[in-house]
């Protein structure tokens, strides 16, 4: 077997403090008090740095009352809003592990995930609310705390409206960098979802590895479309911005009028994007002021070269990218943003400070050279799966390092780029076929607006290429079929098209492949 090539950053290793996250993403708010952090992107109501810090110590107060504190789990099930950061920090400061639900869930889907984390209660908006009760009413144990009643009010107040009792001067961060900060839920690399244990060092740490390719200041206005139930929008956008002094516009639900609008509004400098999201933004070209946008930077699926340059020349900067993953707090690539080392577009940058990573042959399990599975290994790579043992095992080794299931390449520059994701590879007679590149193909067709391709099981073949596309003006899925063949391998070849309403996806933008399903009567 050949000796490991390990590949490293090519910046110098972050210095991390051993800070508990709450300390680290709030403790420089003395700086700048008087700056807005937080604007509710629907009421228009805004918050301080300053006024977070004591809303965040109300919460705290608060929750430590009702029994939360270390050891305790809490859910947060709630749309993006002001009041969803202060009872996320609230938890964390309280030295309770947060738990983020996305508030759409169905209530036996809540009912499913509280029952693998176990929390002691759960905090809910009147979305998350209903799904909650009924899955708590079905017999899942935790208390259900409205999050008006955790992160609101000008005092902290027990049941009988006295004033809660507490040291108001408690330090807002008392957790250990080991200590978990987040449980998360991804599918990892082997479906079904699981609960990703992520440290407050692993956070912070990832907060810190960003710091030399991805600058944000006091200046800066950060639009949260992104989820912050989601690991890109806690971390990524909210984390790294209030760290940073910049003020986040949250947005509950996303369409793209208002997007478009709050960026106006706002003055908007950073947008964080998903490539559904840049899709529909070159297609709205010269419909919107977007003149206050400085820099970009797609995430949690691959973004089309030629998707991101159109897209850059409508906002007059370049479409970055990152990539990462649950596991990985979430970042392990990003392209500087300030240009300071050329990426080629299309791809995912380089690893950012303070991690290695090795590509591996999925087929033998030896490391080869050029492309192959990432594994990773750094200060942001996660604990482990919550009370699964043989789910960590699976994809975390012995001496630390991350099976990412992800296939990716590098080029001679240290540069990264993301073929597919293993287990969405499709297998055609042998051939290795990667559904992403597909997707790439048809969305240049005029007539797609949104496509998916996905392995359709085949009894000669193995495995076909599929697609299930939306159109934007009708299209011949036969015209289809041969825009695809003219422009791959033969053995990269849809062999069937569908035409649908709208593709399935997460709330991160990824295609959700296993929903994907062809109508009765097709072969294979």
């Amino acid at each position: 077997m050949p000796a490991s090539r390990i590949y490293r950053s090519p910046f110098p290793d972050p210095d991390v403090p051993a800070q508990d996250l709450v300390a680290f993403t709030l403790g420089r708010a003395d700086r700048w008090p008087d700056r807005i952090a937080l604007v509710d992107g629907t009421s228009g109501d805004s918050v301080t740095h300053g006024q977070l810090v004591a809303a965040v110590d109300r919460a705290r107060r608060r929750l430590t009352a009702l029994g939360v504190g270390p050891g305790t789990r809490v859910g947060l099930s709630a749309a993006n809003q002001p009041a969803w950061v202060v009872a996320f920090y609230g938890v964390l400061a309280a030295g309770a592990t947060v738990v983020p639900l996305n508030p759409a869930l169905t209530s036996t889907e809540v009912r499913h995930l509280l029952g693998l984390v176990r929390p002691a209660a759960v905090i809910a908006d009147p979305q998350g609310l209903p799904a909650v009760t009924a899955a708590v009413e079905a017999g899942v144990p935790p208390a259900v705390l409205a999050l008006h009643e955790v992160a609101g009010g000008p005092r902290p107040q027990g049941a009988d409206g006295a004033e809660v009792a507490g040291d108001p001067e408690a330090p807002l961060g008392a957790a250990g960098p080991r200590d978990v900060a987040v449980v998360a839920f991804s599918s990892g690399t082997t479906g079904g979802a699981k609960g990703v244990q992520l440290t407050h060092g692993n956070l912070v740490a990832n907060l810190v590895q960003h710091e030399p390719v991805y600058h944000v200041g006091p200046d800066d206005v950060v639009l949260a479309a992104m989820p912050l139930f989601h690991i890109y929008g806690l971390s990524i956008v909210l984390g790294y911005a209030l760290s940073h002094g910049a003020t986040v516009v949250t947005m509950p639900r996303f369409d793209l009028d208002a997007y478009c609008r709050l960026v106006r509004e706002h003055g908007v400098t950073w947008l964080h994007l998903v490539p559904p999201i840049v899709l529909g933004l070159t297609r709205r070209a010269g419909r919107d002021d977007l003149s206050s946008v400085r820099h970009a930077v797609s995430g949690a699926a691959p973004l089309d070269a030629g998707v991101a340059a159109r897209a850059g020349a409508l906002l007059g900067c370049t479409v970055g990218q990152g990539y990462g993953m649950t596991e990985a707090s979430p970042g392990v690539t990003w392209v500087p943003d300030d240009g300071s080392v050329p990426c080629g577009q299309g791809s995912v940058g380089l690893l950012v400070p303070g991690t290695e990573a090795r590509l591996v042959d999925p087929a033998t399990g030896r490391d080869t050279e050029g492309q192959g599975e990432l594994w990773v290994r750094g200060p942001q790579v996660m604990a482990g799966y919550l009370d699964d043992p043989a789910a960590t095992a699976a994809v975390l080794t012995e001496d630390g390092w991350l099976r990412t299931g992800d296939v990716l390449r590098v080029d001679a520059d240290g540069v990264w780029w993301v073929v597919d994701r293993i287990k969405e590879l499709i297998k055609y007679k042998g051939w290795h076929v990667a559904p992403a590149e597909l997707e790439a193909v048809l969305l240049e067709h005029p007539s797609v607006a949104d496509a998916a391709v996905a392995g359709v099981a085949d009894p000669e073949a193995g495995e076909v290429p599929v697609a299930w596309v939306v159109a934007r003006t009708p299209v011949d899925p036969a015209d289809l079929l041969a825009w695809v063949a003219a422009r791959v391998a033969p053995y990269k070849k849809v062999r069937r098209v569908h035409v649908v309403d709208r593709i399935p996806r997460s709330p991160a933008g990824k295609v959700l492949r296993r929903m994907l399903a062809e109508p009765p009567g097709q072969p294979g």
